[in-house]
């Protein structure tokens, strides 16, 4: 389980407490009708007035309060809920090291020049970790965590009938903390997907996962909030459970008390590390959009106003904290810091100082808030933008742009668009140019590189300034370039004669 570990105000015996009232003293007036169905009770609530003034209202101690009935929920979402084991590490490097005894041995005795230069391969050592998933089609798509699959090389997946599949990345997201896996398989359980918007907060939810190597484990507990910002991922809008979770419910399920997923659980903020605190969980308006996206386009698209700004309450603190008078015409919203030139908000007039307060329709009380419905619009989308100016309601539509500053779809490019087979540098290449690391171009074909006019048997030894020692770093760069504001490689490296050289490939064209 990811932690977000932040200074939490009060004592811990006092937070202990309160969860303990909670548990033990929380019911719910629903009754049992003849068919097993929660119904509203129909307990007479008498209203009574105390010597002291107060009115309080107290229930017929005839009627029986019974607690909410769970079972069915944590039923359907056992089945759909899995184990993921991931394997880490094991690759074998080379490395370079450099021999201090053999150098000194080597200039006394007049032995060659930078003889305590050597190379061996070592294997990385293997590393295990685990975590949960869950379900969301029977032929084997799977939700979890980013952080709990980012690094490995082997995921397997062991369903609650104890069925093992190994798994394959589809796509991750790590800006929400969300992966798409797949297994082979059919006719898998799944789980109904709910509007995690309709989630109101006091309301029932369970937490189901893989918690402390303690399989299929179910927790109880409420919203205890919606939309929460805690500055771990770069979009959030969590919901907030006292629902137990540990390390191992990383990409697990929250349920409704219908059994149906509002949430993949990701987080938890505990002093200590463990479940004293609150945990955190992705709702099912993200992570129903990062599905789609990697599912159609191979990764998110993500749709900018151009504008960086905060909480409307914390821009006001702040200034108060300096003794700055401030009136923004509200206390709710989005403040406005920053406007990017030429970005969909400067397109409509959105200046710094200015505050929004509705995008379509919708009230925008904090950053969180606009963030989600930000995250669901694609480039090319126009949204209808109310917001303050100068304490005056202004509203306005906007035409959202992607990162590159257009309205196009953006696609994640691999290393096909350059049109060349490389391979890692021998190490007689890289005694003969003094050279540690680079990727050998051994074949061009139709594509970027012979754009550009790279040849065969140039080596390319950086791009955007990162050392390229596996076709993999050149995959990566290739990928990370395509989805940035500005889609170029810059190519660095030598040729066989050892003249030194550098190429520009741009990738949006």
């Amino acid at each position: 389980m990811k932690q977000a570990m932040k200074r939490m105000y009060g004592t811990v015996a006092a937070i202990a407490l309160v969860s303990g009232l909670a548990g033990a003293g929380s019911y719910s007036l629903f009754t049992k009708s003849a068919n097993g169905q929660n119904q509203n009770s129909d307990i007479e609530l008498k209203e009574e007035v105390q010597d002291d003034g107060f009115l309080v209202k107290t229930s017929n101690p005839q009627m029986p309060v019974q607690p909410v009935d769970l079972t069915e929920a944590a039923e359907k979402a056992c089945n759909a809920v899995v184990y993921i084991k991931v394997v880490m590490g094991g690759e074998t490097r080379t490395i370079e090291y450099r021999d201090p005894f053999e150098d000194f041995f080597g200039d006394f005795f007049g032995r060659g020049q930078g003889g305590g230069t050597q190379r061996r391969q070592v294997q990385t050592p293997k590393q295990e970790a685990a975590g949960s998933g869950v379900i969301i089609s029977t032929d084997g798509y799977i939700v979890t965590n980013n952080h709990v699959v980012e690094q490995a090389n082997d995921i397997t997946i062991t369903l609650n009938d104890n069925r093992e599949f190994s798994a394959r990345i589809v796509g991750t997201d790590k800006t929400t903390d969300l992966a798409l896996i797949k297994v082979d398989g059919k006719n898998l359980p799944t789980i109904a997907i709910a509007n995690s918007d309709d989630l109101k907060v006091g309301e029932w939810v369970l937490a189901v996962g893989n918690p402390l190597g303690l399989n299929n484990t179910v927790t109880a507990g409420i919203v205890s909030a919606k939309a929460r910002s805690i500055g771990a991922n770069g979009v959030e809008s969590f919901i907030q459970t006292d629902a137990a979770i540990n390390q191992g419910n990383s990409g697990g399920a929250l349920v409704n008390a219908r059994g149906e997923l509002v949430g993949i659980n990701d987080m938890l903020v505990s002093p200590t590390g463990s479940n004293i605190g609150y945990g955190f969980a992705i709702p099912t308006t993200l992570m129903n959009k990062v599905v789609a996206d990697i599912k159609q386009y191979g990764t998110v698209q993500r749709a900018l106003l151009g504008i960086k700004g905060g909480d409307v309450l914390n821009y006001i603190n702040e200034q108060k904290e300096k003794d700055n008078e401030v009136d923004l015409g509200t206390n709710e919203g989005v403040y406005v810091s920053e406007v990017e030139a030429d970005g969909a908000g400067a397109d409509i007039g959105l200046e710094k100082g200015d505050v929004i307060t509705h995008i379509d329709g919708k009230k925008v009380t904090k950053m969180s808030e606009l963030q989600e419905v930000m995250f669901n619009k694609r480039p090319g989308d126009k949204i209808s933008l109310t917001f303050l100016h100068n304490k005056k309601s202004v509203t306005k539509t906007a035409t959202l742009k992607n990162a590159q500053g257009n309205t196009k779809v953006v696609k994640q490019a691999d290393m096909d668009v350059l049109g060349a087979d490389v391979r890692p540098v021998t190490n007689q290449q890289k005694e003969q140019l003094n050279i540690n690391f680079g990727l050998e171009v051994i074949k061009v074909n139709n594509g970027k590189i012979k754009d550009a006019g790279i040849t065969k048997g140039f080596i390319i030894q950086k791009v955007n300034d990162e050392n390229m020692q596996s076709v993999e770093d050149l995959q990566q760069a290739v990928k990370d370039a395509s989805m940035s504001k500005e889609p170029v490689l810059i190519i660095r490296g030598v040729y066989p004669t050892g003249k030194k050289a550098y190429f520009v490939i741009d990738l949006s064209e």
